[in-house]
């Protein structure tokens, strides 16, 4: 595949270009940065527009991808309104930066990353002028705003995100889905299955190697939750699980890293169950960093609400740990019990604070197993990694380039 895609480079009197369009932090969302860093590895330059953090520069390159931070964000958002001011404010901005780059050098492929699906629309005047379009679903938008602002699957609202949704998909070239149970229900409803691929969130094996524990025996038990701070992520059963365990295993500590709309209730349930000196919040941190603090943690945590969007949801948290040799207790959501089984984590039911807590007690205490599971899911995750995948993805990129020939 690098020797057919170095053909295609050469055949053009410039480097193929890319832009990866996303509404997120660069540093901390490892799906953007694989896509982004194996073009830049095939000689494609690439750039990606994407959000910036408070004393981040706006714009550095980051592993030879070309980062250009165009929007602020603080994960801070009260309500719908707010939520979507950002993103629409965000929407103009990347139209403009994308835009505005395209005229002065255009892109050969504009890979644009949801939420929100309607980001696509900002490659419109690229799209006209040649640039091949990959939407990339990485959450299924309606579902996820029901659940974000307990909105009903029947209202109008509902019904308007499912036609934005089919639209988006129409005007992409293609469309990566986040995994497939995700891929039936779209294809079922906005595109036609030809049109689509499914990637889950595969680790990247040179972040994610059992190699970066460097902790020593310290007499703790510390269990790690990194990700979105969000409602149907279940923190706070999490969190109440670990309240009850502590009884039984006096040893354990919890460390969470993260930012989201539920993080002051998390602080809030920590304060009130007298948990400040076991249970530690922390901000969160760029992807290479926290694949050391997930290394060091001696069990990690995946709580899940089995709700429509949580239950299908994939969650990139539970390979990375896989990855890096760290056994994994996970809530028996619909997607986590289609990917793996009870050889690989240990499950618990999900939304059920005691049967966490029997879970993390049973882990703390069994060793022996821990060591099995982690031993056995190493080996999935290196049988599902983006080494084993990323030709995939450079295939898709082949024939759009193509088409555009």
């Amino acid at each position: 595949m690098s020797k057919m895609t170095g053909q295609l480079k050469h055949s053009t009197p410039r480097p193929l270009k890319a832009c990866m369009l996303a509404y997120t932090f660069y540093e901390n969302d490892g799906r953007v940065m694989r896509y982004a860093e194996t073009l830049a590895q095939e000689g494609w330059d690439v750039e990606a527009i994407v959000l910036r953090r408070e004393l981040q520069p706006a714009e550095e390159v980051v592993n030879g991808v070309r980062v250009l931070r165009v929007q602020r964000r603080v994960k801070n958002e009260s309500g719908k309104y707010s939520y979507l001011s950002r993103i629409l404010k965000f929407f103009f901005r990347s139209m403009f930066e994308l835009t505005r780059r395209h005229l002065k050098e255009p892109y050969d492929i504009i890979h644009v990353h949801s939420v929100p699906d309607f980001e696509v629309f900002a490659a419109f005047i690229p799209k006209l002028k040649g640039a091949k379009i990959i939407l990339d679903i990485h959450d299924i938008v309606p579902e996820f705003y029901a659940a974000k602002f307990n909105v009903r699957q029947d209202s109008l609202v509902f019904s308007a995100l499912k036609l934005v949704e089919k639209l988006s998909a129409s005007f992409a070239n293609h469309v990566i889905i986040a995994n497939d149970l995700w891929l039936d229900k779209i294809t079922a409803r906005s595109t036609t299955r030809n049109k689509c691929s499914s990637f889950i969130n595969y680790p990247d094996l040179s972040v994610f190697y059992p190699g970066l524990r460097t902790r020593k025996p310290d007499g703790k038990f510390i269990m790690v939750y990194p990700g979105t701070l969000n409602w149907h992520q279940g923190l706070d059963i999490a969190v109440k699980a670990f309240a009850l365990a502590k009884e039984d295993a006096p040893d354990i500590e919890f460390h969470i890293y993260g930012e989201g709309s539920a993080k002051s209730e998390i602080q809030r349930l920590v304060e009130e169950l007298q948990l400040i000196n076991n249970v530690i919040i922390r901000s969160p941190l760029p992807l290479r960093e926290i694949a050391s603090v997930m290394a060091n943690a001696d069990l990690g945590v995946v709580p899940k609400r089995n709700d429509s969007f949580g239950g299908d949801a994939f969650s990139t948290k539970i390979l990375e740990f896989m990855a890096l040799g760290i056994p994994v207790v996970v809530a028996d959501t619909r997607i986590d019990k289609y990917y793996f089984n009870e050889s690989l984590v240990r499950f618990f039911k999900s939304g059920d604070e005691r049967d966490l807590s029997h879970v993390m007690v049973d882990a703390y205490n069994d060793r022996k197993l821990n060591n099995q599971l982690a031993s056995r899911a190493l080996e999935y995750a290196h049988q599902h990694s983006w080494e084993r995948k990323r030709s995939d993805y450079l295939t898709i990129v082949e024939r759009l380039v193509n088409d555009r020939k």
